[in-house]
């Protein structure tokens, strides 16, 4: 397939406020060699003030995917998901949930709220290896996406 980002690394925006599982996802995404830029937020309210180019992150780029957390302080996964999806500036950037949680409920109303997939967090480096990679091949060579859909 041809990876429609073979000439920049993709920026994503990573929601994470647990700083294991930040290192475990850049360890993860260097491994897999993903081309990227990793922004790292840690809670939803820096995550929305983030996506809207808000104070400190006036100059930020816009990412072409979130991985989102649903565990967050200030302001929750689902609620950070609602905002994003009913902004007709960011509800084209593929939102990936990464948790813990394998409830179903948190699972339906991820995808109620427009989550793009969502995806439980394994717990060992191989398997979070796997999921990496995996969101790379889909999202970043299969799908095709908008470019620049601002």
């Amino acid at each position: 397939m041809n990876n429609q980002n073979a000439g920049k690394p993709i920026d994503i925006l990573l929601v994470e406020d647990n700083p294991g599982d930040v290192r475990l996802t850049q360890e993860a995404l260097k491994e897999a060699r993903v081309r990227n830029d990793l922004h790292v937020v840690n809670d939803g309210v820096e995550a929305m003030a983030f996506l809207r180019k808000q104070g400190v992150y006036k100059d930020v780029p816009r990412p072409d995917m979130i991985l989102l957390d649903l565990n967050l302080p200030k302001k929750s996964g689902h609620e950070v998901l609602t905002e994003i999806k009913s902004d007709d500036n960011l509800k084209r950037i593929p939102v990936v949930v990464l948790t813990v949680s394998k409830d179903e409920e948190d699972i339906i109303k991820s995808y109620n709220l427009y989550a793009n997939c969502f995806i439980t967090k394994p717990v060992d480096l191989n398997q979070f290896l796997t999921v990496v990679k995996s969101i790379e091949d889909f999202w970043l060579t299969i799908v095709k996406l908008p470019n620049g859909a601002h």
